[in-house]
């Protein structure tokens, strides 16, 4: 009876293998196909991803950011392979793409800070609008580069502190680099009497500038009167330096325009306070008046 019961199974399948041999090799042909799909995008997903990685290293990229990017459009090839694959065997991929959306969505809306730091820090390291090293003024933060990260940037400042900057508020803001250029102008603003012979004044500031070897005088040096102020009349001296030299050339000339005024007793005008002192004479004491007694 068993013998029966095996026979009759086995011919059934063999029927039912007869009938749907096509049905068969359809679905032996799309899983091959799968298997050639997914082998071929992650060969071509693992070269893509080395390629750019070279690239974007060949270009001078942060190797952070290199990595980064390059493993982002590794996965994104991966993924795209996978689903390309399940497509093939017949695998409904709407509503695994829309199941991926939403999730995008969400980590997106959950990580919004930090991705839009990582953005930033992806184009300040592709633009390059400072590098290690340099000094920067980053909306009113001031100090040197001393490394810029995917998320954030570290300054040190010039007395010693060090200052962590979120990289969306640096591309959002105002970058001042004063070290990408060679040269630097400096201005100096110069205050003196009113009774001051304005010729005299100009002769001895263009003495002390002229005096001084750090300064580009091929590149124009400027000494004018600026500004007739409320006490003081101001000049204006100007100048180009390297930027080595600009903050001493600073310091230099400023101390000895001082000096070169007070030799020739020119007067510089300072914020004064008049304080007048009057003595008065004490009042008389009032008499009292006696209270009448009832």
């Amino acid at each position: 009876m068993e013998n029966l019961d095996v026979s009759g199974t086995m011919g059934h399948l063999e029927s039912w293998l007869v009938n749907n041999q096509h049905i068969l090799l359809e679905y032996a042909v799309n899983i091959a196909a799968a298997l050639v799909i997914l082998f071929a995008g992650l060969l071509i997903a693992r070269l893509v991803s080395k390629a750019l990685n070279r690239l974007m290293i060949i270009r001078m990229v942060d190797t952070t950011v290199a990595d980064f990017l390059s493993a982002l459009v590794r996965y994104g090839i991966i993924a795209f392979t996978l689903t390309a694959a399940l497509s093939r065997i017949g695998v409904q991929t709407a509503s695994i793409i829309a199941v991926m959306g939403a999730a995008g969505l969400a980590v997106g809306l959950a990580l919004q800070g930090s991705l839009s730091n990582l953005a930033a820090g992806v184009l300040l390291v592709m633009f390059r609008p400072f590098r290690s090293g340099e000094w920067v003024d980053l909306g009113g933060v001031a100090g040197t580069v001393v490394q810029v990260q995917i998320f954030s940037t570290t300054l040190r400042t010039a007395d010693g502190k060090i200052i962590v900057i979120p990289n969306g508020k640096i591309i959002s803001g105002n970058i001042i680099n004063s070290t990408r250029e060679p040269n630097r102008r400096t201005e100096i603003i110069v205050g003196v009497a009113y009774d001051a012979d304005i010729d005299v004044v100009k002769n001895l500031l263009g003495e002390i500038v002229s005096a001084d070897d750090r300064i580009q005088h091929g590149s124009g040096v400027t000494i004018r009167l600026n500004e007739m102020g409320a006490s003081s009349l101001n000049f204006v001296v100007r100048v180009w330096t390297s930027n080595g030299d600009a903050f001493e050339v600073y310091w230099d000339l400023l101390e000895n325009f001082k000096r070169a005024l007070d030799k020739h007793q020119i007067g510089i005008p300072y914020p004064q306070m008049d304080v007048h002192l009057y003595q008065q004479t004490p009042a008389s004491p009032p008499v009292s008046k006696g209270i009448p007694t009832i």
